[in-house]
């Protein structure tokens, strides 16, 4: 690339971006890294196939606030990514350029313009949770009374139970567990890193104690909780496995239940953290079993009312509004008025 500074192109920085900065400065996961590896590639996509510019030639200047809401509408008018898609991949190019320019105060300019690209408004969607006590047993109960349909029982006790992530049940290890007997408890490792207590219940711990009897009679330490054997070797059951499994066992109770139409592992959680809500547990008490940053994010997405509450509110103060009365009266005068004689 002869008379071009290898500073000015705009990818110069990905590597140390997605190799340091996101899992060493930022404590990122695999999962996050694989986020940002994957929003990265779609915009060199964009830039090459749609753009037309090569890498070696795309420049920080070239990357404008035109050229960056361009490739937002791309990604929703021709891709036709849901608008939260979209503001992922978004903010994805955001923080790169965030991080190039504080180590490079002349890029600061370019960060800040595209920085003022704005994010696609996202309708809010009320998402479902599984509103029967009926019909969350008859899912949590559907996996046959087979070895394999224990671990597909355990799997979804404790996502329910504890109302970790997906991401942090295929993470957990032997070491992990913090407490045995009739009430087990994890360690979990969620988001950025914090570390937090999971408490299972009696029942859910005595389901995990006979799991640990037929899949762990060793309990080593470095084992992983929920895994598969490939190729004889032990690894982390991955998400697609549980996401798939529990979709399975989904479309068989439908044919005995009402559920939502996606049940999913965070279908869940998001259950777990509304049932308790609905019971009157406080927000702050959910936001730290969910492992949330902050509570807004609990008051948002898991402080949804039952249909039984809304009615209750519904009967509330309404004294002043008329009683039923008869649509045709007794009296003739009143009929005649009614009927326009």
């Amino acid at each position: 690339m002869k008379n071009v500074n290898i500073e000015e192109l705009f990818f110069c920085r990905n590597n140390d971006f997605l190799n340091i900065y996101i899992p060493k400065q930022q404590n990122g996961t695999d999962y996050t890294k694989n986020t940002y590896k994957c929003g990265m590639k779609t915009f060199r996509s964009y830039v090459n196939n749609v753009a037309g510019i090569p890498t070696k030639n795309f420049k920080f200047s070239d990357c404008t606030y035109d050229f960056l809401l361009d490739y937002r509408n791309y990604l929703r008018d021709v891709k036709h990514y849901a608008e939260s898609t979209c503001n992922n991949k978004l903010a994805v190019i955001k923080s790169y350029m965030n991080y190039v320019a504080a180590r490079d105060i002349s890029l600061q300019q370019f960060a800040f313009v595209i920085g003022q690209v704005p994010f696609l408004p996202v309708p809010k969607k009320q998402q479902p949770v599984i509103e029967s006590d009926t019909a969350l047993s008859i899912l949590l109960n559907m996996p046959p009374n087979t070895r394999k349909g224990l671990r597909d029982k355990v799997i979804m006790s404790v996502l329910y139970d504890s109302g970790i992530r997906i991401s942090e049940i295929v993470s957990i290890r032997i070491r992990d567990i913090l407490s045995t007997g009739k009430n087990i408890s994890f360690k979990i490792h969620g988001k950025g890193n914090k570390e937090r207590i999971a408490e299972l219940d009696e029942k859910t711990s005595a389901l995990v104690n006979q799991y640990l009897t037929e899949f762990h009679e060793e309990m080593v330490p470095t084992d992983y909780l929920i895994y598969t054997i490939t190729k004889g070797q032990k690894g982390a059951m991955s998400r697609r496995n549980i996401q798939k499994m529990i979709a399975r066992y989904a479309n068989l109770a439908r044919k005995k239940t009402d559920l939502p139409d996606s049940v999913s592992p965070h279908t869940l959680r998001r259950t777990r953290g509304t049932l308790l809500y609905r019971d009157g547990v406080s927000l702050e008490e959910i936001s730290r079993m969910l492992g949330h940053s902050g509570m807004q994010t609990t008051r948002d997405h898991y402080t949804s009312p039952s249909v039984e509450q809304l009615r209750k509110i519904a009967q509330k103060r309404t004294e002043a509004i008329p009683d039923e009365v008869p649509l045709w009266p007794d009296s003739e005068e009143e009929l005649d008025e009614i009927l326009g004689f």
